[in-house]
């Protein structure tokens, strides 16, 4: 009788996520889906680390990061059955910390409701055709060049969190203390990572961010034990965290803060959220269903609509329970290229998320030692490095695209901010475009997003003066 009931089981579960007709089986599903849950386990104690203090408590981000994680990739396996995995977007997250929090000075709970709003506004396009008409006006090379600049922000962020480098009152910055063990630690993550995403076996490259936070974790415990100061260790102070109920410090705060829209900063913040978030999630939907085999015979994604949907919902619900910006990870495409072909996947790896939730205390050992971060400050610069490789794909022929995309790069990273690069970088795209009169090449859709921050610019030089 066991046999039958286990047999009529998977034979629901197989027809549900049509795993047969994929060429895919259970156990692989499962395998792939185990195999993204590693590849991303580093979001869970990066994003805290980021924005623990910039959201006023460490455990609530953590609790929000891993149930947004598990709600949004399970509801991906679920209702789209896409081997899709979500979590909160690299960038956005450092963008809010020290950004929106820090130079801007928003509040913990107007940072959420921002990140709330965005979210709203970002379902309402996904429900419009006009999210994939604002993808297609902007030229494909600026794509990668916003892409690009995202890398070299959360690469810079990392560095500094790491203590790699520091402020310098004559230069700005400039390379740490190399006295400090913490800093030589963060150093060593650094180069070993790098090593490791090099690596000629495929499964060490794709493992290579969990595998060197390991390495730097152990290496971190064990110079502790000798009496090395400043070291990491599981009964680090800086999460405080007493249990799930913790995440009360940031539930529902998004509804309390509608006044920060009387502020008009906090429009080109919403705007920013909703612009890297729509490209970093198509893109990846594109890269994951590419593999998968959801691309159909005219080159379009097949049941797209739903997946896109997922998304942009768990972008209003990480608003809510308190956490940056969630968003599908490229690393979903790992879980493919070792077999998993349906919703399967995403919805195991979403339950291992949620289970993350039972050894809460584990995490302190990633958390912040002296204010500096040495084993998460290598996941920033990793992933970083790997964003930045989307130069490759600009046409370096075309020098208004190479301009541009310079000026996109380049002002993300040295105003500390993606959504000053991402604003200055479509002007001087459409100012290039004019002048060479190429004017008529350009979508009414980015003159519109380029006049809108030119507006920007305009009162926050005349109200701030």
């Amino acid at each position: 009788m066991s046999t039958k009931s286990e047999n009529k089981k998977k034979n629901f579960i197989d027809r549900y996520f049509h795993i047969s007709e994929r060429g895919s089986t259970i156990g692989r599903e499962l395998l792939s889906g185990f195999i993204v849950f590693l590849a991303m386990l580093y979001i869970l104690p990066v994003n805290t680390s980021i924005l623990g203090n910039a959201l006023g408590s460490s455990g609530a981000v953590f609790i929000a990061t891993a149930i947004c994680s598990a709600l949004a990739t399970i509801v991906m396996g679920l209702v789209a059955k896409f081997p899709v995995a979500l979590s909160a977007g690299m960038g956005m997250n450092a963008f809010i910390a020290f950004t929106v929090c820090g130079t801007l000075g928003y509040s913990a709970g107007e940072a959420l409701t921002l990140i709330f709003i965005s979210g709203v506004l970002f379902l309402i396009i996904t429900l419009t055709p006009l999210r994939e008409k604002i993808i297609n006006a902007i030229p494909q090379s600026l794509k990668y060049a916003i892409s690009a600049g995202l890398g070299a922000f959360i690469c810079f962020v990392g560095l500094k969190m790491g203590g790699i480098i520091q402020s310098d009152s004559g230069t700005l910055v400039a390379l740490g203390n190399l006295k400090d063990p913490t800093v030589l630690l963060g150093l060593f993550g650094v180069l070993l990572v790098l090593v490791l995403l090099t690596c000629k076996n495929n499964m060490v490259k794709k493992l290579a961010i969990v595998i060197s936070m390991l390495a730097v974790t152990i290496i971190g415990l064990i110079l502790g034990w000798c009496g090395v100061s400043n070291m990491p260790s599981f009964t680090n102070e800086a999460m405080k965290m007493k249990g799930i109920s913790e995440i009360s410090k940031t539930f529902g705060k998004c509804f309390l803060n509608f006044k920060v829209l009387t502020n008009f900063r906090s429009y080109a913040v919403i705007f920013s959220l909703i612009f890297v978030n729509m490209f970093d999630t198509t893109a990846t939907l594109l890269a994951v269903g590419k593999s998968a085999g959801f691309i159909d015979e005219n080159g379009n994604l097949t049941n797209a609509k739903k997946a896109m949907l997922v998304d942009a919902g768990g972008a209003v619900v990480c608003g809510i329970l308190g956490t940056s910006t969630v968003t599908s990870f490229a690393e979903s495409t790992i879980g493919v290229e070792s077999g998993g072909r349906t919703g399967l996947s995403a919805t195991f790896t979403g339950i291992l998320f949620a289970l993350t939730l039972l050894i809460l205390p584990v995490f302190n050992v990633f958390m912040p030692v002296n204010n500096l971060t040495p084993i998460t400050s290598l996941a920033l610069v990793a992933v970083g490095a790997m964003m930045f490789s989307n130069l490759k794909e600009i046409d370096w022929n075309d020098k208004i695209i190479v301009f541009s995309s310079f000026v996109t790069v380049i002002m993300m990273l040295l105003c500390y901010s993606v959504s000053d690069g991402l604003g200055l970088g479509l002007i001087s795209y459409c100012l290039m475009m004019l002048v060479s009169n190429n004017g008529k090449k350009v979508h009414p859709l980015v003159y519109g997003i380029a006049c809108f921050f030119v507006l920007n610019y305009v009162l926050s030089a005349v109200l701030l003066s």
